[in-house]
């Protein structure tokens, strides 16, 4: 086992080095919950589910706002989310040429399925931490949470 010599590197009592490794790996994380689905969506596919969870009724217009994407791409992913049942498009209450998109009692299932596996894996994980661990965990995700909501930058964090 080579010895490291630690005496050329520069003090970080801030943890600013450690910003792109814990980058990484909080993308790790978020890549791995999405192995926990017994049926992987695509993320858009799943960003469009977590959508419409949230925005019940929406047309095809709001979606695509809601997802930064166009009407016809999202159009195309409504086909597919339709195709495996996920997905209910119906007529509008309030116009003969628009569609009201709803998630369908199969898509509902998958989201509460998908969310319940993904809490107990964490719980999981969480629970092997020490005490001290999970303090500061918890303190530095409220504090990431709170500046990334003052930032107007806070993700879709729980599909």
């Amino acid at each position: 086992m080579d010895a490291v010599d630690r005496s050329r590197e520069q003090p970080d009592p801030d943890g600013v080095a450690a910003v792109p490794a814990l980058a990484r790996l909080l993308e790790s994380v978020v890549e791995a919950e999405r192995d926990v689905s017994p049926r992987p969506l695509s993320v858009s596919q799943l960003r469009a589910v977590v959508a419409l969870d949230r925005h019940d009724g929406v047309n095809l217009r709001q979606l695509a706002e809601q997802l930064g994407s166009t009407p016809p791409l999202v159009s195309r992913l409504c086909d597919r989310l339709e195709a495996v049942g996920f997905l209910e498009r119906l007529p509008s209450a309030r116009s003969r040429r628009e569609l009201t998109l709803r998630l369908s009692d199969r898509g509902r299932a998958y989201l509460q399925d998908l969310r319940s596996r993904r809490r107990d894996r964490v719980q999981a994980l969480l629970a092997k931490m020490s005490p001290a661990g999970r303090t500061a965990l918890a303190a530095g995700l409220r504090e990431y949470r709170a500046l990334a909501e003052a930032a107007g930058d806070l993700p879709d964090l729980h599909p």
